[in-house]
């Protein structure tokens, strides 16, 4: 027989501060999102004669088609969607073979070697150093330049390896005594029960190249290499030089162009976290309690 806890004047006034905090932040981020699609989607009489509104009036996709037309767009959204599959893949991968053994309490100098990588969370070499050694290395020009010099985070490292030390070390010892190997052990044991923490590094690592251009900009002159982000910057640069007549229509044009450019750069994101969304919350906890 259950026994139901009356519920105090407390309780109430913690749900109702809880959930009007929740209401707030919820029209803070669909308000805005909202504004944007249908600024993306309007035309420019309208836009001028209603200034902020949520909802269309009239539909006018001028905004997606301008961008669609222009050069090197469909060919940089394909190197995007490349760079990020690719660079999710191998910076997931990567970061679990060097979380598991660091997980391990029997590893030697594993103390210096956190430490190590904490350091490298504070601090960087800056920007002109990394040019020097992407240059020194060959990798200007190249696709690999959106992959190997960010295979890994401090971040992500750690909070794989604490979840990965709270899987019972019984586990691991009852397959060693059958004659498991140490990858069979990770890739057998260790990856099957850690989903959550895998969809929550590869959530990060994707979003970070889907949104990345400033490698592009810095290391890559080849148009055929060019960026979603990149390429969607210099349209809205461009665009924001050739309006500098300024007649009304044309600036407003120009916003439009710009909400349609940051809805197509959302659209995989919004798609892909809602499947990732479940193993998200549970990856951050169990990954984060454990030193």
């Amino acid at each position: 027989m259950s026994v139901h806890k009356k519920r105090t004047s407390e309780d109430w006034v913690v749900d109702i501060v809880a959930y009007s905090l929740l209401c707030l932040l919820l029209l803070l981020i669909v308000l805005p999102f909202m504004q944007v699609v249908t600024i993306s989607m309007s035309p420019a009489q309208v836009v001028n004669s209603n200034g902020f509104h949520l909802f269309p009036t009239k539909f006018d996709f001028t905004g997606y088609t301008t961008l669609a037309g222009k050069d090197n767009f469909w060919h940089s959204y394909l190197v995007t969607i490349a760079r990020t599959v690719v660079g999710t893949t191998c910076c997931v991968f990567i970061t679990v073979l060097t979380a598991y053994p660091l997980a391990k309490l029997n590893l030697p100098y594993r103390r210096g070697i956190m430490m190590f990588v904490v350091f490298t969370m504070y601090f960087s070499g800056g920007m002109i150093p990394k040019y020097l050694l992407i240059k020194g290395l060959g990798l200007t020009n190249r696709f690999a330049v959106y992959i190997l010099p960010c295979l890994i985070t401090g971040f992500a490292l750690i909070i794989t390896r604490n979840f990965f030390m709270e899987i019972p070390p019984a586990l691991e010892e009852s397959a060693k005594i059958d004659g498991a190997s140490n990858m069979r052990v990770l890739f057998g044991i260790y990856l099957p029960l850690s989903l959550p923490v895998m969809a929550t590094i590869a959530l990060w690592y994707g979003v970070d190249h889907w949104n990345q251009w400033m490698d592009n900009m810095l290391y890559v002159t080849k148009d055929n290499l060019y960026v979603l982000q990149y390429v969607l910057q210099q349209i809205l640069i461009s665009g924001q030089t050739s309006d500098m007549e300024m007649t009304t229509d044309v600036v407003v044009h120009t916003e439009t162009m710009k909400m349609a450019a940051l809805v197509v750069s959302l659209i995989p994101i919004v798609c892909s976290y809602p499947f990732l969304q479940k193993y998200f919350v549970k990856g951050m906890l169990v990954g984060s309690v454990k030193g």
